[in-house]
């Protein structure tokens, strides 16, 4: 399965679904000989309906009543109205959870629920859900795996592939790996841009959804424009997504961007492994945690993303093999910000200062063949 060509929803699902089974157990009654972390992880893959149901109340709820509140202070000052737009971009951190539960089909026991709720929640995090959601299968179907990167990931180039690369490709990865670049302008050309935009080779439904956004966020635009005025609007529409945008990109990158993770060349990548070494254990703060939507238990969500956001801390604490993953906090995260390419000698990430002392492995010599002698 190639990132650089246009798999169908269906068979990357099916394959997704036959790593995760071979890991976790497909039963959600296992036998008695089902190893004991693989019982677990099955009990927590049912969505609550009442679990999700309240989410969406405790995260879309006051994410649009802090835009009624913009509405009522910005004609005092829009200094007033700005702070809200920064709370309201750490609450579109929690929608976006709710969209991204129900991309991976775990938020509601229903896919057509599943399919209405992301749908509406992507427009409010500026997203084409369909698109989305078969990019994102596509990366946890090969995270980890450096021979299939390219899709659903951040650009990571190996120590090798930087030395052999021209001088212009290197500029262009040292600028998208700089962290104003990466935190700052990548998300609003993502969220802002690039999502306007379907994939060449997208499918149908793909390509529609993209559309049908599109003309959502138009129609959304055009009633917001008129209600507070274009210059207002933009303002506070582009503070909100800043602030969110910024969030989402850092927890993606430190999910899979941090000392000690795991990467494998494919015929040596394991899906479990890339689970359990290759995504983060992320311990936030309560409240960090809270307004992430616990997606800082990463490692348990690659393992089996069919378990609902709101599942994945008990889970956790559920099984002694799970709390072995050595936990990323938020000082030590900071460490990844100097992180910048994949060493395949040490098997760890690394700085460019290292290259400073590493070199291009020289291609091996050819093996030349004995003429046979006449005697």
């Amino acid at each position: 399965m190639s990132s650089k060509t246009w798999v169908p929803l269906s068979v990357i699902e099916q394959k997704l679904k036959n790593m995760m089974d071979d890991s976790v157990g497909a039963d959600d009654q296992p036998s008695a000989e089902t190893p004991a972390w693989k019982q677990v992880v099955a009990k927590y893959q049912r969505p609550s309906i009442w679990r999700s149901a309240w989410q969406i109340v405790n995260s879309v709820g006051p994410y649009a009543v802090l835009w009624y509140g913009m509405y009522l202070l910005q004609p005092i000052s829009i200094w007033l109205a700005l702070p809200l737009a920064v709370l309201a971009g750490a609450f579109l951190v929690r929608v976006f959870i709710i969209f991204h539960d129900c991309g991976h089909g775990s938020f509601f026991k229903s896919r057509k629920a599943n399919d209405i709720v992301g749908t509406l929640t992507g427009i409010l995090c500026l997203t084409p859900y369909y698109q989305w959601r078969w990019e994102h299968s596509l990366h946890h179907a090969t995270a980890g795996d450096l021979d299939r990167r390219g899709t659903g990931d951040i650009w990571t180039l190996t120590v090798q592939e930087y030395l052999e690369a021209s001088r212009w490709k290197r500029f262009a990865y040292r600028l998208a790996r700089n962290p104003i670049v990466l935190f700052v302008l990548a998300p609003l050309f993502l969220f802002v841009i690039q999502q306007r935009f379907p994939f060449p080779k997208g499918g149908t439904r793909e390509r529609y959804s993209v559309y049908l956004t599109n003309v959502a966020l138009l129609g959304m635009g055009a009633g917001m424009v008129w209600v507070f005025g274009w210059k207002v609007y933009l303002a506070l529409q582009l503070t909100v997504m800043l602030v969110g945008g910024s969030a989402g990109v850092w927890l993606f990158y430190i999910q899979h961007q941090f000392e000690g993770v795991y990467w494998q060349r494919r015929e040596e990548w394991d899906y479990a492994q890339a689970a359990l070494q290759g995504s983060s254990f992320y311990k936030l703060p309560k409240l960090l945690q809270w307004f992430s939507g616990n997606i800082g238990f990463h490692h348990i969500h690659h393992l089996s993303p069919r378990i609902p956001n709101y599942h994945l801390e008990k889970c956790h604490k559920a099984e002694p093999l799970f709390q072995t993953v050595k936990p990323v906090t938020l000082s030590s995260s900071l460490k990844s910000f100097a992180f910048r390419l994949w060493d395949e000698q040490r098997h760890k990430l690394v700085g460019f200062r290292a290259l400073k002392t590493l070199r291009v492995q020289p291609a091996p010599l050819p093996i030349k063949t004995r003429r046979p002698t006449n005697h």
